[in-house]
C-alpha cells in the first residue's frame, strides 16, 4: 500500500472518506464493527500546528506537545497522519472526535492531529473487519513504517 493513493484505499475495502467537521455534526454512518481507522491529510497541505490544540484534558494531562516536537514527527509525501484501531467504529471514532472538542475523554492516542491548524478538514475513512483490529492495525502500521522510516505523524507507537 502507497498510503497514497484514495482509490488503491477504497480497493483496500475502506469506506467513508467524510471530513471531521462533517463527522462532528453527523456521525450516525460509522459502522458499530471492529475496525481500523485512517486520518488523512487529502489535500497534502505542510505541517502547520497551533502550540494549543483543541484536544480535552483527560485526567488532567495535557495533550499538547512542542512546535518543534510536531515539527519533527510530521511525515512528507503521505496522506496519512494517524491509522488507528476500534472494536467499535462508531464508539471509538465518536470518543476521537469528542476529545478533538475539547471533552475530557479517554482518547489520548492520536492527539497531535489536534494540533494541527486544519484538523477539521482531514478526513477519515475506515475499514469494518470480522478479526482482530489490533493485527490488522499493526500491520498498516509496519507497512508504513516500510515505506516511510517512520510511524504516520499522529502514532507515537506501533
Amino acid at each position: 500500500m502507497t498510503f497514497n493513493d484514495i482509490d488503491e484505499l477504497k480497493k483496500a475495502g475502506f469506506t467513508g472518506f467524510k471530513k471531521m467537521s462533517e463527522l462532528f455534526l453527523d456521525s450516525s454512518m460509522l459502522p458499530d464493527t471492529n475496525g481500523v481507522y485512517l486520518v488523512l491529510n487529502i489535500d497534502n497541505k505542510p505541517g502547520e500546528f497551533l502550540t494549543i490544540g483543541s484536544g480535552g484534558h483527560f485526567k488532567g494531562k495535557d495533550p499538547n506537545i512542542s512546535l518543534a516536537d510536531l515539527k519533527s514527527n510530521w511525515v512528507d509525501n503521505t496522506k496519512v497522519v494517524y491509522i488507528g484501531k476500534a472494536t467499535s467504529l462508531m464508539s471509538r471514532l465518536r470518543q476521537y472526535f469528542g476529545f478533538g472538542q475539547g471533552k475530557n475523554i479517554g482518547h489520548y492516542g492520536g492527539r497531535l492531529i489536534w494540533q494541527i491548524k486544519y484538523s477539521k478538514d482531514l478526513v477519515v475513512c475506515w475499514k469494518s473487519l470480522t478479526t482482530d483490529p489490533r493485527e490488522f492495525e499493526a500491520d498498516l502500521i509496519q507497512q508504513f513504517v516500510k515505506t516511510f522510516g517512520c510511524r504516520p505523524f499522529a502514532n507515537l507507537a506501533n
